[in-house]
């Protein structure tokens, strides 16, 4: 199983970006989790994640300006990113969960928001 992130970039304040994870391997014994972010010097933190019953789940910061989405046809989950802002600079990562419990991680996407 692999999860593959794209899309990030060097876009200015007020800029959009549209993140991907396609998965692939034994996908479907994959339940997707999510995006994360990590910044230089500070800890993985949550940006967006599916909840029970097809809800949603954000950081305050980022409510209002990030969507995330899920294609299960194409196996891809999405982040779409609107109105960014220099502190949501970040390597993005997605993940996703083995049916058995194990965390499934992308290799990052690299966000760079200028001011």
């Amino acid at each position: 199983v692999q999860l593959q992130a794209s899309g990030g970039g060097l876009v200015q304040a007020g800029g959009s970006l549209r993140l991907s994870c396609a998965a692939s391997g034994s996908s479907f014994t994959l339940n997707p989790v999510g995006w994360y972010r990590q910044a230089p010097g500070k800890p993985r933190e949550l940006v967006a994640t599916f909840t029970s019953g097809g809800r949603t789940n954000y950081r305050d910061s980022v409510k209002d300006r990030f969507t995330i989405s899920r294609d299960n046809a194409k196996n891809t989950m999405y982040l779409q990113m609107n109105s960014l802002k220099p502190e949501d600079t970040a390597v993005y990562y997605c993940r996703a969960d083995h049916v058995g419990g194990y965390a499934y991680w992308g290799q990052g996407t690299q966000v760079t928001v200028s001011s």
